[in-house]
């Protein structure tokens, strides 16, 4: 991904079910361990994901935090989780696979939201998601490869 190097490192295989609560739980716990955002983020995550679904098209969700709370964001980065079994994401039943937090300290988050559209809109994403079985696989989608 452009300017942020993106590596294995940053992404989480996760089984089982889970709700979407605790994805985007699990996904800000993983933003706090790496220093990119302190712990009053995940308030945020959860009130941007009430504002609007960031369910992003495709089995790929990406919840971030409201831009009132920009001044918890450490650094720009990214975390990533990905949920073989899917989770429900909205009530349109969108059902996430991989779940992407964004941390951005400005409008940085723009690059890498037009960067996961380009994967997003690809016609074969959904069926390449779904056969995920390393972290390689994630990062060679997100990547657009």
């Amino acid at each position: 991904m452009n300017h942020l190097k993106l590596t294995t490192n940053d992404i989480s295989i996760i089984s089982g079910a889970h709700s979407k609560q605790e994805a985007i739980q699990s996904i800000s716990e993983a933003m706090i361990k790496a220093g990119l955002v302190k712990d009053d983020y995940t308030q945020a995550m959860f009130d941007r994901d009430a504002q609007i679904s960031t369910f992003l098209g495709n089995g790929i969700a990406i919840p971030h935090g409201t831009t009132d709370k920009r001044d918890s964001v450490i650094k720009t980065g990214l975390k990533i989780n990905y949920y073989p079994e899917g989770i429900y994401w909205d009530e349109d039943n969108n059902i996430a696979y991989v779940v992407i937090g964004i941390a951005a300290k400005t409008n940085e988050h723009l690059d890498i939201l037009r960067q996961l559209t380009r994967a997003v809109i690809t016609e074969d994403t959904l069926e390449r998601i779904k056969a995920i079985n390393t972290t390689e696989d994630s990062l060679k989608i997100l990547q657009g490869s």
